[in-house]
């Protein structure tokens, strides 16, 4: 019974217009006072032809709901295919349900897609922090060492504590960059109060490795967002002087781009083109075996967002210079 209402409420306007030309045949018959047995003859005709034809139309549309009914089956196992259109609008129907499905597996592939990205970034981070808790246990763990040696101590801890605080700040970051949330604030910055943020959270660092500083305020502004920027900075610095045992970091603006030049061990040629990738480490990640891969992909992230540009360039041996277009 619900099939045959639907289908009189989808066939309604053939079955009114049906109804219309046979009312207009009775009155046109009886204004030419015609005899009535041709006029119900012709309308008994034309109604069991109608009737048939509906019958046959009817059928044919309960197969069509048992075929779309089948094909709901389906779509849960993963195996619908839509049966071929009867017209131009069902088939127009079909395309766009078919655009959709596409649509829906394609944000369906890339939720998957960041899903395992973070869990794999997870894995790889809960790995790294395990490295100097575990160090800081051992100093922790070693007798109460003389006066002399306290101090040496100390900076054991609070090397493996920055480190921490490194691990932990940039899985924040990620998180962050990949939430629907955008928190940059553009605005007018001095680069100089951003650069001297950065060096001054690694300038223990750069005493540690005995590594020296060459930088000269460049009273310069730039439209950018300043927390990100920051961690950008440092993001850069960490790197610069994890791979420089003994020389110098540079920082200078050169033809409207801030440079972040070290001495260090450079990248090698086949290394550079993929720098920016997601969880790839080159050569000198690989060495390193603490590398995440992790650090440069968010600069170029977070970059892009900004509207900035980053270039690296570098020769092994003979140190690398990180460009900046703001």
């Amino acid at each position: 019974m619900q099939w045959i209402k639907e289908y009189v409420k989808c066939h309604r306007l053939g079955i009114c217009l049906y109804g219309i030309f046979g009312s207009i045949f009775a009155v046109v018959f009886w204004l030419y006072q015609l005899p009535v047995e041709p006029v119900a003859y012709a309308l008994g005709l034309c109604s069991a032809i109608a009737v048939l034809t509906m019958a046959v139309d009817f059928k044919r549309y309960l197969k069509r709901a048992e075929d779309l009914g089948r094909q709901m089956e389906a779509v849960k196992n993963g195996a619908e295919k839509l049966p071929e259109p009867i017209d131009g609008m069902e088939g127009l129907y079909q395309k766009l349900l078919e655009n959709s499905r596409e649509a829906h597996i394609r944000q369906v592939s890339m939720l998957m897609q960041d899903k395992v990205g973070v869990t794999d970034y997870f894995t790889l981070w809960v790995h790294q922090i395990k490295t100097p808790i575990a160090a800081m246990r051992l100093v922790l763990q070693q007798e109460l060492p003389e006066p002399e040696q306290y101090y040496e101590q100390r900076r054991e801890v609070e090397a493996e504590l920055f480190k921490i605080e490194q691990y932990v700040e940039m899985v924040l970051q990620y998180l962050r960059l990949n939430s629907t949330i955008n928190d940059f604030v553009l605005k007018e910055y001095g680069l100089d109060d951003i650069i001297c943020q950065a060096v001054r959270k690694y300038a223990p660092m750069f005493i540690r490795k005995g590594v020296s500083l060459q930088y000269e305020p460049l009273q310069v502004k730039a439209v950018t967002d300043e927390k990100w920027m920051v961690f950008v900075l440092e993001q850069i610095l960490s790197n610069a002087i994890k791979y420089t045992s003994a020389g110098k970091v540079s920082i200078y603006l050169e033809s409207g781009c801030l440079i972040v030049e070290d001495t260090g061990i450079g990248i090698l040629e086949e290394d550079l083109p993929r720098v920016f990738d997601k969880g790839y480490t080159g050569y000198n990640g690989r060495s390193d075996k603490k590398a995440s891969g992790i650090g440069l992909y968010l600069v170029k992230a977070i970059l892009d967002k900004l509207g900035h540009k980053i270039m690296v360039e570098s020769k092994p041996g003979k140190g690398t210079r990180v460009r900046i277009l703001f």
